[in-house]
């Protein structure tokens, strides 16, 4: 029993099985044979946590950062088994909702992806050298939410009543998601010139914060994220620079001394 816990493909398999049954369930397609395999698998899980907690430790355990997915979503999940033995109310959805987040258990198989420890550490760096950026694009759209808000709660209450409605509206807008929309409900029954005003506002905000803000935003992440293996090709370039230059004086001074032996040859030879 231990060595199945313990094995990766067995558990993946068991991850894999309830997120199929997880799926069926949500799909209508229940029954008592899916309800035993769901309780199984949960059951296969709290034994496989409290196996590496006694084979690891507590801090051995949560230390690993694919531990803590596997055992807080297993923790969290854990009252979803009451669905199948108290009566069905309208206070159980939440239950219900708890066992779908077993599917989140399904990420442990990103690990076994090929260079997933490269990919996830140019992540962070991109993430970290990007972070300003993100920030300052962040505290843009609230400054211009609120402004929007404050021009246009009257006119488009349902995207400008508060300044939270407007922070999701300016950030729609952003994203060239149904921009259209927004400046013709802004317009309304404005007169013909505020019409083309308000449309014009809308397009420059467009541009500046859509087109070219977000474009910003991918080259300085695709940048930073090609930075890391920038940095190693360059460092293989100056270590092959350094090996040919040390390759060169090596020549060199062989070089030298064999012009030194030809010279005492010919020294003596001479003599």
């Amino acid at each position: 029993m231990q060595k199945l816990l313990l094995n990766e493909r067995f558990m993946l398999g068991a991850v894999t099985l309830n997120v199929i049954i997880i799926f069926l369930q949500g799909c209508g397609l229940e029954n008592g044979v899916m309800g035993a395999v769901d309780i199984l698998c949960t059951v296969l899980f709290i034994c496989e946590m409290v196996l590496k907690h006694r084979l690891y430790g507590v801090r051995g355990y949560w230390k690993d950062s694919w531990n803590i997915l596997d055992g807080t979503v297993t923790l969290l999940a854990l009252p979803s088994l009451l669905v199948y033995f108290l009566p069905t109310t309208g206070g159980m959805k939440i239950l219900v909702t708890l066992r779908a987040l077993r599917v989140f258990k399904s990420f442990r198989t990103v690990r076994h992806f090929p260079n997933i420890k490269e990919i996830w550490k140019g992540f962070r760096l991109a993430m970290r050298q990007s972070a300003g950026f993100l920030i300052g694009y962040f505290v843009i759209i609230v400054v211009i939410a609120m402004f929007n808000s404050a021009l246009f709660s009257e006119s488009a209450p349902q995207y400008f009543k508060t300044p939270l409605d407007a922070i999701y509206t300016v950030f729609q807008l952003f994203t060239v998601e149904g921009w259209y929309d927004i400046p013709n409900a802004v317009a309304g029954d404005m007169a013909p010139i505020w019409v083309h005003i308000v449309r014009f506002y809308f397009c420059v905000l467009l541009i500046g914060g859509g087109i070219i803000g977000m474009s910003l935003i991918n080259s300085i992440f695709v940048d930073a994220l090609a930075a890391d293996n920038n940095d190693d090709v360059k460092a293989k370039l100056d270590a092959m620079e350094q090996q040919m230059a040390e390759n060169q004086r090596q020549m060199e001074q062989k070089i030298d001394d064999l012009q030194q032996t030809i010279e005492r040859l010919t020294g003596s030879w001479k003599c």
